[in-house]
């Protein structure tokens, strides 16, 4: 079983930064996939960014431009660079992680979630 721990969330004036991280521990062979998502109370969870093994990118687009997402393959852990933070950007911010841990096992894991408030 493969769990996740991020931290990095808190408090931030708008137009401020944030750097979040997600450490996976683990029987963990690769991860194929690392994603941030995000939800606020009354709203589907959306995917902000995510990363692939081969450090293909993807965003959202009302994080383009201002969010990097990055990957340390030899240490298991995502990285999610956040500036110019908008009281928009204001929601529960999930690590997810797809992956092997074994060569017929997959795990598809989420973190608890680390809170990320920006004030106007």
């Amino acid at each position: 079983q493969v769990q996740l721990v991020e931290s990095g969330g808190g408090l931030v004036q708008a137009g401020g930064s944030l750097r979040l991280s997600c450490a996976a521990s683990g029987v963990i062979l690769s991860i194929d996939l690392m994603a941030w998502y995000r939800q606020t109370p009354g709203k589907q969870r959306e995917l902000v960014a995510e990363i692939t093994v081969g450090f293909a990118t993807n965003y959202a687009d009302s994080v383009k431009g201002r969010f990097t997402i990055s990957r340390d393959n030899a240490e298991n852990t995502g990285y999610l660079q956040m500036n110019k933070l908008k009281p928009e950007d204001t929601a529960v911010y999930y690590c997810n992680m797809q992956g092997r841990s074994g060569a017929y096992s997959t795990f598809d894991s989420w973190g608890l979630g680390t809170q990320v408030t920006v004030s106007s």
